[in-house]
C-alpha cells in the first residue's frame, strides 16, 4: 500500500508515544503538582485515574498496559464519574478541563469493551478532539483489539458527520489497521478533501487506494466539500476538476460513472456553489456524442430548472445536438417552453436564436415550434417580447389556420406597445380590447383575527409549549404564554410534573444559559420549577438600556423583562393572568376588554405587574372607536391602574419619534458612506414614560443619545417587534432602519420580516414607514425584496400607503446608489404583476424626475423605465415627467433610450380616468 503523508505522520507519532511510553512517567505536564508515577502503593486503576485528572494524556496508553478486562471496566466506571464531574466546570477552568479531557478520551476509548460503546465514547461531543495527536494515543491503546472489532468502530464513527470531520487521522488509521473498506461517509469524503488538497493534488490523488471510491461520493454529495469550490484557475495545483479530468484521462477514474454522477447532481439541484464542481468537472471531461444524446431529457430538464450557470451549459449542449440534426423537435419544443419561462434574458435570447436557426433551416416544423416561442409574449422584458414576435411573424405563413389562431390567442399577453404590431400580424384574428375601463387589482384589506383563548388544560398546555414556546408567531405566543400563567396558579402542581417530564430541564440551573436569552418561554418554566435564584431573576426585572443601547435591543428588552418579571411570579396570586395578552393578531388589545381585566384585579385585590401592564398600555387600541368610553369606565373602578389607563387613552400621542439621515461621505472608506451609519432616531421625551414604566421601557421616553448606531449582534426575536407597539408602527419603523438599511446597502438576509407586521399595524404614518418600504424593496435578498412588496400591498389595500413619499425617498436612495435600480425594477414589476399597475406608477412618478436629471445616466435605470412604461400602458395614466423628453430625443439603441421613447408615448396616449379597484 502506498505510503501516504497520513500514514507518515501517522508513524511518526506512533514513534514518539512509544518513546514516550518506554521512558515512563518522567516530567509532569503542569496541570497537577502530584508526582507523574504517583505512589508507590496506588493500584494501576489508581495511577490510572490519577493521570486522567492531571490531564496527562501522554501516559494514558503506558498506564492502560497492565489492567485486564476487569480493572479496565472497573476504570472506566470511576472514567465516567470524572466525565460527569469536568462537565460542571465554569468557563474559568477551561484550559484545565480542556487537558482532563483529552486524557478521558484516550482512556475511555481503551477500557471500552463492546465497539458501539467506543464508539459513542470517541464521539461524545465534550471529548471529541480536534488534535491529531489524540487520535494517534487512542491507535495505541486499541492496537490489540481484532480487525472486525476495528473497522466496526471506524465505520461507526465515520457515521456521524461532526466526528469525522473532527477525527479523520484516527478512522484512517482503524481503516488502514482493519483492511477494511473505506466509509465513503459526507463527514469522511470531506476531511479527506481538507486532508489531502495542496500543492501536490494530483500526485497524491493518484497515489491513494482510496480515490476511486471517496471521489464518486464527492460528487453526490449534496453540499460540495469546500476545498473542491475553491476559486483557483485550472492552472492551478489545487484545482480539483483538472485533477479529477487528469485521472479519467489516465484510466484512474471510470468515465462513464463520473459523466453519470456529475449529471445526476447537477439535475438534483441546489445552490449554485454546490453545482459549480460537478459542471466544471463535467466540462473538462466532456461528454462525447453517444453521452451527449442519450441523456437529452436530462439536458432539457436542466435548461428549465437548474440554476442559471448548469441551465446555460445543458442548452449549449443541446444546440449543439440541434446543430448536427439530432435533436427531435417534440424534445426542442418541451425545452423552448421551459426555457422561455425562465427570467434570465441571456438565455431567453439564446433560445429564440435557437429556434430561429432551426427554422430557418426546416421550415416545416413551424406548426410545432411557433406556439412554444409564443410563450414569450408574457415575458416581463418587452423586448424579449418583441424578439418573439418578429419570429413568430417570420414563420406565421407556413403555420396552418387552427395554429393561427392559437398564437392570436397568445398575442393577448403581449404589452400595449406591441399591440399595433401583432393587429398587423394577426388582423382580425386577434381579439383587442377596446374602451374596457381600467380595474385597478389590490388584495383585501387583511382581518383583524381574533386571538384564541389561553389552553385549560395541562396537557394542551405543555403541547403548545413544545410547538410554540419558541414561536416566531407573536400572537402564538403570547396565547401560550397566558395559558402557561393561569395554569400555573390553577395547577401548579400538575404542570411542574408535566414540565419535568417533558422538558430536559438540567440546562436551565447552569447560570451561564439565561445570561444573554431567556429562550422564549423555557426562563419562566425554569422560574415555575424554583431553579432560578432570586437575584438572577430581580436582575432581569430591573435591566434596563444605557444611552448608546440600539434600537433592536430596546425593543427586544421589552419582551425579556416581560418574561424574566413573569418568572418570578408564575404561580403566585400576583400575576392570575397576563393584562397585556393581546385580542387581535397584530398585538392589539381591545380597550374594554383591557378594562374588563383591570376590573377581575381590582375585585382580587391584585396590584398589576409593573411590565404586564406597562406592556398592556402599549398595545391598548388608543384609536378604537371604543376608547373613549373604556377610558370613562378606566376612570370609575377607582384604582391607580384605572387612571393610568384613562389618561393614556385620552394622550393624543403618548409616544413621539423622528428620523433624520446625514448627508453620505465621499467614499467608501468614509464613516458615512454606509446608510446604517446615517440613520439618526430621535425619540421624543415622554416624562410619563419615563416615570411610570419600568426600566426596560423607559427609553421610550427618550432615553437613547440620537446618534448613528451600527449593530453587531443577532437578535431572533425581530417578529415580536411590532406586537410589542401595534398601535406605533411609526415608532417601530424608525427603530428597525437601521437593520433594513444593512439589508438594502449590505448583504444582511432576512431584515424585512418585521414589514408586514408593520404594515397591518396601526397609528400615523410619518417618514419612516415608507423610508422602511424603501430599504426592503432595495434589499439584495430576493426574499426580502419579496416581504416589502407583501407590505406595500397591504398598506396600499388599507389606504395608508403615501405613494409619493416613497417615490420622493427611493429617488435619492437611488441617485446615490445606495438602492440599486435593478433591484428596485424587480421588486417593482413584482408588484405590478399583481394587478397594481396604477399604484406603482404611482410611486414612480413623483421618483423619476430626479432620476432623469442626473448628471450621468443611472445605471440600470432602464430596467425600472421598463416597469414605469408597462405601467403607463395598462393603466392608461398620462401627464408629463420633467426630464423624460430629453431622454427619449436621444439617439441611440439602448434600453436607457429605447425605455424613455416608449414611455412618452405611452404617456401621450394615456387619458386620466377614474380607476375601479377591486379589493
Amino acid at each position: 500500500m502506498a505510503n501516504t503523508l497520513v500514514n507518515r505522520v501517522m508513524d511518526s507519532m506512533m514513534i514518539k508515544v512509544r518513546n514516550t511510553m518506554a521512558r515512563g512517567a518522567g516530567t509532569d505536564t503542569g496541570n497537577d503538582a502530584g508526582s507523574t508515577s504517583g505512589k508507590a502503593d496506588d493500584t494501576p486503576v489508581e495511577k490510572l485515574i490519577e493521570a486522567v485528572r492531571a490531564g496527562r494524556a501522554h501516559e494514558v496508553p503506558r498506564l492502560l498496559e497492565p489492567l485486564d478486562a476487569t480493572a479496565r471496566k472497573a476504570a472506566l466506571a470511576q472514567l465516567k464519574a470524572v466525565r460527569s464531574e469536568v462537565r460542571a466546570w465554569d468557563w474559568k477552568r477551561w484550559n484545565e478541563a480542556t487537558a482532563v479531557r483529552r486524557a478521558l478520551y484516550v482512556a475511555g476509548a481503551g477500557c471500552q469493551t463492546g465497539a458501539a460503546a467506543a464508539a459513542t465514547w470517541l464521539g461524545g461531543r465534550d471529548l471529541l478532539s480536534w488534535r491529531s495527536e489524540d487520535g494517534v494515543l487512542v491507535l495505541s491503546v486499541l492496537a490489540d483489539r481484532d480487525r472486525a472489532w476495528t473497522a466496526d468502530v471506524a465505520h461507526r464513527l465515520a457515521a456521524r458527520p461532526t466526528v469525522a470531520e473532527n477525527s479523520y487521522g484516527l478512522i484512517h488509521g482503524l481503516v488502514e489497521r482493519s483492511g477494511c473498506a473505506v466509509p465513503a461517509t459526507d463527514g469522511y469524503v470531506l476531511a479527506w478533501t481538507r486532508q489531502i488538497t495542496d500543492s501536490r493534488l494530483l500526485e497524491r490523488l493518484r497515489e491513494d487506494p482510496h480515490t476511486p471510491v471517496l471521489v464518486p461520493h464527492a460528487l453526490a454529495m449534496a453540499e460540495t466539500p469546500d476545498r473542491l469550490t475553491w476559486s483557483v484557475g485550472p492552472e492551478a495545483p489545487t484545482h480539483w476538476p483538472t485533477a479529477l479530468a487528469t485521472l479519467v484521462t489516465e484510466g484512474v477514474l471510470d468515465r462513464a460513472q463520473v459523466v453519470d454522477l456529475c449529471v445526476s447532481r447537477l439535475l438534483r439541484g441546489g445552490r449554485a456553489r454546490d453545482l459549480r464542481f460537478p459542471l466544471d468537472v463535467l466540462r473538462l471531461v466532456e461528454p462525447n456524442a453517444a453521452e451527449r444524446r442519450e441523456r437529452v431529457p436530462d439536458w432539457i430538464g436542466m435548461t428549465a430548472d437548474a440554476p442559471s450557470p448548469v441551465a446555460g451549459y445543458a442548452q449549449e449542449v443541446l444546440a449543439g445536438l440541434a446543430a448536427e440534426g439530432a435533436l427531435a423537435t417534440g424534445a426542442l419544443v418541451e425545452m423552448t417552453g421551459g426555457v422561455l419561462f425562465r427570467t434570465e434574458k441571456k438565455l431567453v435570447r439564446a433560445q429564440l436564436t435557437l429556434v430561429g436557426k432551426v427554422l430557418a433551416r426546416e421550415p416545416g416544423v413551424a406548426d410545432e415550434l411557433l406556439p412554444a416561442v409564443a410563450e414569450a409574449f408574457g415575458h416581463e422584458d418587452t423586448t424579449i417580447q418583441e424578439r418573439a414576435l418578429k419570429l413568430v411573424g417570420r414563420h406565421v405563413a407556413a403555420v396552418d389556420a387552427s395554429v393561427r389562431g392559437e398564437l392570436a390567442e397568445q398575442a393577448g399577453l403581449l404589452s400595449p406597445v406591441h399591440r399595433p404590431t401583432a393587429v398587423e400580424l394577426f388582423g382580425e384574428a386577434l381579439e383587442v380590447e377596446s374602451g374596457t375601463p381600467y380595474e385597478e387589482i389590490l388584495p383585501p384589506v387583511p382581518e383583524r383575527e381574533a386571538v384564541a383563548p389561553p389552553a385549560t388544560t395541562v396537557e394542551a398546555l405543555v403541547e403548545e409549549l413544545l410547538t410554540k414556546g419558541q414561536s416566531q408567531d407573536p400572537s402564538a405566543f403570547e396565547r401560550t404564554l397566558d395559558g402557561l400563567v393561569r395554569l400555573a396558579r390553577r395547577d401548579r402542581a400538575g404542570l411542574e410534573a408535566a414540565v419535568r417530564e417533558a422538558f430536559p430541564t438540567e440546562h436551565w440551573q447552569h447560570q451561564h444559559y439565561f445570561t444573554h436569552d431567556t429562550h422564549g418561554a423555557e426562563v419562566v418554566l425554569a422560574g415555575l420549577l424554583g431553579l432560578l435564584p432570586g437575584w438572577r431573576v430581580d436582575s432581569g426585572r430591573a435591566k434596563g438600556n444605557d444611552r448608546n443601547a440600539c434600537h433592536h435591543e430596546a425593543l427586544s428588552g421589552i419582551l425579556s423583562a416581560r418574561l424574566w418579571e413573569a418568572a418570578g411570579l408564575v404561580g403566585t396570586d400576583a400575576l392570575p393572568f397576563l393584562l397585556a395578552a393581546p385580542t387581535v393578531h397584530t398585538g392589539e388589545i381591545a380597550p374594554l376588554m383591557l378594562v374588563e381585566r383591570l376590573r377581575v384585579y381590582r375585585d382580587a385585590g391584585v396590584e398589576p405587574a409593573p411590565a404586564d401592564f406597562a406592556q398592556a398600555l402599549l398595545r391598548v387600541g388608543r384609536m378604537d372607536s371604543s376608547a373613549g368610553r373604556a377610558a370613562e369606565e378606566a376612570e370609575a373602578l377607582g384604582t391607580r391602574a384605572g387612571r393610568r389607563l384613562a389618561a393614556w387613552l385620552r394622550t393624543e400621542e403618548p409616544l413621539g419619534v423622528r428620523v433624520r439621515l446625514l448627508a453620505r461621505g465621499k467614499d467608501r472608506a468614509s464613516q458615512k458612506w454606509w446608510l446604517t451609519d446615517r440613520i439618526v432616531v430621535e425619540i421624543d421625551g415622554r416624562a410619563v414614560v419615563r416615570k411610570e414604566f419600568p426600566a426596560a421601557f423607559r427609553w421610550l421616553g427618550g432615553e437613547l443619545q440620537a446618534t448613528p448606531r451600527r449593530c453587531y449582534h443577532w437578535v431572533d426575536t425581530r417578529a415580536h417587534w411590532a406586537a410589542a407597539l401595534p398601535v406605533d408602527r411609526e415608532f417601530v419603523a424608525t427603530c428597525v432602519l437601521s437593520s433594513l438599511a444593512s439589508g438594502a446597502d449590505g448583504d444582511q438576509r432576512g431584515m424585512t420580516e418585521p414589514l408586514t407586521a408593520l404594515a397591518e399595524a396601526g397609528g400615523p404614518v410619518g417618514r419612516a414607514v415608507p423610508l422602511a418600504l424603501a430599504f426592503g424593496l432595495g434589499c439584495q435578498d430576493p426574499d426580502d425584496r419579496l416581504r416589502a412588496v407583501d407590505a406595500l400591498l397591504v398598506l396600499a389595500s388599507r389606504g395608508d400607503l403615501d405613494a409619493g413619499r416613497l417615490g420622493t425617498e427611493l429617488a435619492w436612495l437611488v441617485a446615490e446608489g445606495s438602492v440599486k435600480p435593478n433591484r428596485l425594477a424587480d421588486a417593482l414589476r413584482t408588484t405590478a404583476a399583481t394587478g397594481a399597475y396604477a399604484t406603482v406608477w404611482a410611486v414612480l412618478e413623483p421618483m423619476l424626475p430626479e432620476l432623469l436629471g442626473a448628471e450621468k445616466p443611472i445605471r440600470g435605470l432602464g430596467e425600472v423605465l421598463a416597469v414605469a412604461a408597462d405601467c403607463v400602458e395598462r393603466c392608461g395614466a398620462g401627464g408629463e415627467v420633467a426630464g423624460l423628453d430629453v431622454v427619449a430625443s436621444a439617439r441611440g439603441a439602448s434600453q436607457f433610450v429605447v425605455q424613455a421613447k416608449r414611455l412618452s408615448s405611452a404617456l401621450r396616449q394615456g387619458v386620466d380616468q377614474p380607476l375601479t379597484e377591486t379589493v
